[in-house]
C-alpha cells in the first residue's frame, strides 16, 4: 500500500469526484487545481501528467480493494474457504457501490471510455497485485497442492473475482458464496495428476 500525502489524497478525490460527475475527458489538471484550490504547477508536482493520475486513480481503489482482501483472510485465520468467500464478498460489494469503477466500466459519459485501459491493457496492475496480495495470505494455510497448481488456483480465483467485479451476474453474497465453492472443489481435491 503506498502512503500518499493529504494533498495527493485531495487532489485524486477531487480527480475521481470530477470524473463520476463529468466524466474524465472533463477532468484536467486546471480543473482539478480550481477544485482543490492549488496552482496548477502544484497539480503537475504532486501528480505529474493526466495518465500519472489515471493509474493513481486507479492505484488507489485497488489498494482499498485489497486492504479488504487482507481483512477477510484476517478474520479467517483458520478457514481458507471462509477467508475466499468473505474476500469475494467484500470485494464484489465494494465494486457494487464504487462510482469511479461504475464510470470506467460502464462509460457512463458517452464514449469517454478513455480510463477503460487502464482495466484491460494495463490490467497486468491490477491482476498481478490482487494474486501477489491472496498468494501472501494463502501461503499462512495448509494447502496440499504443488506450487504450480496452487498459482493455477489462485490465479483461477482471483481471474473469477475481478470478472465479477468488471461484470456483476448476481447478488455479492451469492457470488461469494460460489467462487468459494468452486475454490474449494479446486483446493481441497488435493494433488492431481
Amino acid at each position: 500500500m503506498v502512503t500518499s500525502s493529504p494533498l495527493r489524497e485531495r487532489l485524486l478525490e477531487a480527480a475521481v469526484q470530477l470524473t463520476t460527475d463529468a466524466g474524465w475527458a472533463k477532468v484536467t489538471m486546471a480543473r482539478l487545481a480550481d477544485e482543490v484550490g492549488v496552482s496548477r504547477q502544484t497539480v503537475y508536482n504532486e501528480i505529474g501528467t493526466k495518465n500519472d493520475l489515471a493509474e493513481a486513480m486507479v492505484m488507489r481503489e485497488l489498494d482499498r480493494f485489497l486492504a479488504g482482501v487482507a481483512r477477510s483472510f484476517d478474520e479467517n485465520p483458520d478457514d481458507l474457504i471462509g477467508a475466499i468467500r468473505d474476500s469475494a464478498r467484500r470485494v464484489l460489494k465494494y465494486a457494487q457501490n464504487n462510482a469511479l469503477l461504475h464510470a470506467v466500466v460502464s462509460a457512463t459519459h458517452g464514449a469517454d471510455t478513455e480510463l477503460l485501459p487502464l482495466l484491460t491493457t494495463h490490467s497486468e496492475y491490477l491482476l498481478e497485485g490482487a494474486k501477489l496480495v491472496v498468494a501472501e495470505r494463502v501461503a499462512a494455510y495448509d494447502v496440499d497442492l504443488p506450487a504450480d497448481r496452487l498459482e493455477a488456483s489462485i490465479d483461477m480465483v482471483v481471474r473469477l473475482v475481478l470478472s465479477h467485479v468488471m461484470q456483476p451476474s448476481g447478488d455479492p453474497a451469492r457470488t461469494g458464496d460460489d467462487i468459494a465453492w468452486i475454490a474449494e472443489r479446486v483446493l481441497r481435491r488435493g494433488p492431481m495428476a
